[in-house]
């Protein structure tokens, strides 16, 4: 047995943006950058590592979120919002004193901030009290919850938050993490081998996305789901080396060969 001890997983977040399209749900998604150190030239949804700057006790001035959340999942709340605008230039926000999202009008003065919360140079409370804005935390479904397995050099404490992306938003990639962005049904990621490298993790939640029909029934479905980590672990079976998850984490697929594991 290895003596080697476990990576403590970084808390992180990623958001399926979504949408209603002529096939169905289309979810956002983006290729990362063949040269990033982790899931390099894979199809993701826009997300990452918690920055410092997401717990910042300022942001619960600017912050429009679930009261039964803690202080935690609204940090890793506003991590996802931050990295999809990052990302995407998609921003789930509202201006202050008003309950509707940000009109799609006002994403061009806002996209020079993008550049400088990514490289940690301001954090969302400086933004958001500049712009007079609140993050929309309450417009986020958790979804999923995924840590990296055990064995990995590097690991992540993963919430998945699903939304509706705000009218006009269309989004596009950064360049620098993501070099190309695309609105598909989860069918089409999926399918599209050729074209997508999926990871496992990416592959399950797609097709839990699929069952949905329209976004109002994924948010919905969503919403009743019993939310368990899912931590995955290296087993064998009849094929030989596999990663498996535990079976009751609402996934029809609960395992795949460990060769499997990057391409989806």
């Amino acid at each position: 047995m290895s003596d080697h001890q476990p990576v403590t997983p970084v808390p992180s977040a990623t958001i399926l943006l979504v949408r209603d399209g002529p096939s169905g749900v289309e979810v956002f998604m983006v290729k990362r950058h063949y040269q990033i150190d982790f899931a390099s030239g894979a199809l993701v949804f826009p997300g990452g590592k918690a920055a410092k700057g997401d717990y910042d006790a300022a942001l619960a001035d600017f912050t429009d979120c679930d009261p039964g959340w803690s202080a935690e999942m609204r940090a890793l709340g506003a991590a996802a919002i931050r990295e999809a605008f990052e990302e995407s230039g998609i921003l789930l926000v509202r201006p202050q004193g008003s309950d509707a999202l940000l009109p799609a009008e006002r994403l061009p003065e806002l996209d020079r901030y993008r550049v400088p919360l990514d490289k940690g140079e301001i954090g969302l409370a400086e933004m958001l009290r500049a712009e007079k804005l609140r993050l929309a935390c309450d417009r986020l479904v958790r979804f999923a919850h995924w840590i990296t397995p055990k064995l990995m050099p590097k690991r992540f404490d993963t919430q998945f938050f699903l939304a509706a992306a705000p009218p006009g938003h269309v989004g596009s990639h950064d360049g620098h993490e993501s070099v190309d962005s695309v609105w598909l049904t989860p069918q089409a990621a999926i399918e599209d081998r050729r074209r997508w490298s999926i990871m496992f993790p990416t592959k399950l939640n797609l097709m839990k996305l699929s069952k949905s029909k329209t976004v109002e029934e994924a948010l919905a479905a969503a919403r009743n789901f019993n939310i368990v980590p899912v931590e995955p672990w290296p087993d064998r079976n009849e094929r030989g080396a596999i990663i498996r998850i535990r079976d009751d984490a609402g996934y029809d697929q609960t395992w795949t060969l460990a060769s499997d594991v990057q391409r989806g």
